[in-house]
């Protein structure tokens, strides 16, 4: 029998017992039977009032709120693959009304609500927008739905599925870095970006500040070495490709289980100089072995 039933029954026995004890003061016995009555009575309807607030939105804790957002995402964005923008724009409404009822506190940062509220912003500006644009709404539910499980779900978020992607996308920066290769580096780049920014707001919600912005800083300074007129050394874009590779694996998580340089350079033309520095080192290793080997000639003879 549930706690709260058991105390409303033995409320309502105490009543009677009060109300039926004695001859004398019947008259006050009988009204403080009633008052109890009363007493219980309202202790039953505010106890039901308290359950009914609890389905409410309104009296969502942070927990459910995250649960019920999570939910009303993947519906979203069911909606959306399927084609029903009736639906989607019903569903992103059921959204945005969660969110306002609900508190995360203590789920996420001032940071990581800003990053939900856009993405939803966004989501509901793509399907309010005057021309159809599947594709957008297509990016937008993705990102909401990444947003929404990476909230109810900080220690195993799906964003994290994005690794494996993300380090090929540096692989290819870097074997493209260490061949001089500018145009297959910026492609790369380019990968890369459009990937993060799928996940950015997810990884907002779950990861500290520094971490997203340790990585950000890094993409937007290897935007920036090749936008400037001089091409940067080989060398230089291969170091920055180390540094992108650590960023990475602290924001996923990950261990340092590979070096993060492990192509090696191309061959450079030394030129003349080149050899001729070379034939001087050789030349002079041949001396000293030489002189090594007549030094040890006259200790033989000498002997």
């Amino acid at each position: 029998m549930p706690r709260r039933t058991m105390f409303i029954l033995s409320g309502m026995i105490l009543c009677w017992l009060l109300a039926g004890t004695g001859v004398g003061g019947g008259g006050v016995q009988a009204e403080a039977g009633a008052s109890c009555a009363l007493s219980v009575t309202g202790v039953y309807i505010a106890s039901a009032a308290t359950q009914t607030d609890a389905s409410d939105p309104a009296a969502l804790t942070a927990r459910s709120g995250a649960q019920r957002l999570e939910e009303a995402a993947e519906a979203l964005y069911s909606y959306v693959l399927e084609g029903n923008l009736l639906k989607a724009r019903e569903e992103a409404e059921q959204v945005s009304q969660i969110f306002i009822s609900s508190s995360f506190e203590g789920m996420t940062s001032v940071e990581g609500v800003n990053a939900l509220s856009s993405v939803i912003i966004d989501m509901k500006s793509a399907l309010a927008a005057a021309e159809p644009s599947p594709e957008r709404w297509e990016a937008a539910a993705a990102k909401l739905r990444l947003a929404a499980n990476s909230l109810n779900h900080p220690r195993a978020p799906m964003w994290l599925q994005y690794y494996k992607l993300v380090r090929e996308d540096l692989k290819d920066m870097e074997r493209s870095a260490a061949a001089g290769d500018l145009k297959s580096w910026g492609a790369a780049l380019a990968r890369l970006q459009s990937r993060y920014a799928n996940i950015r707001p997810a990884v907002i919600i779950s990861r500290p500040a520094e971490t997203v912005n340790a990585f950000d800083s890094w993409l937007s300074y290897a935007a920036g070495a090749t936008a400037s007129g001089q091409p940067p050394e080989r060398t230089r874009l291969v170091e920055m490709v180390s540094y992108g590779q650590d960023a990475a694996r602290v924001m996923f998580g990950k261990e340092r289980d590979e070096p993060a340089l492990s192509l090696p350079l191309a061959p450079q033309e030394y030129g003349g100089w080149g050899f001729l520095t070379g034939a001087f080192i050789l030349a002079m290793l041949a001396y000293a072995a030489y002189r090594k080997y007549r030094g040890q000639q006259r200790d033989t003879k000498t002997v």
